[in-house]
């Protein structure tokens, strides 16, 4: 079993889909079935079902001291190279919510296929106030 996050100082996040009212807008891969404008969107709804398990958690954001980094998956068609520009969507709208505190190292990695045939997944790594 797994729970949605893991916690010490810092919180690891599970991997969170793009899941809106508990389904997924779409489905398929980026650069095919998907747009990038379309999985940059997603890519925010990731971030803000991983902040949803954060303050599940904290109960309070202003815990974060700040993102430490961010992993992002995209399923992409075999040769769409934009991962980072999909991903883009979640590093703004951390940067937007928290400032500086959002600031944070990243990975966007290009993947065959994810759960539930998502085309995006996102991990993050916060690390709290004492």
């Amino acid at each position: 079993m797994y729970q949605p996050y893991g916690r010490e100082n810092h919180i690891h996040t599970s991997g969170q889909l793009p899941l809106v009212d508990g389904r997924l807008p779409l489905t398929g891969n980026v650069g095919a079935e998907v747009s990038p404008e379309q999985a940059k969107l997603l890519a925010r709804a990731c971030v803000l079902n991983a902040l949803a398990a954060v303050k599940s958690l904290v109960e309070d954001l202003d815990r974060i001291h700040r993102i430490v980094k961010v992993v992002g998956y995209v399923a992409s068609a075999p040769d769409f190279t934009g991962q980072p520009g999909v991903v883009n969507g979640a590093s703004k709208l951390l940067g937007d919510f928290l400032a500086d505190r959002g600031v944070h190292a990243r990975s966007a990695v290009g993947v065959a296929v994810l759960p539930l045939d998502a085309p995006v997944e996102l991990e993050l790594q916060v690390e709290l106030t004492h």
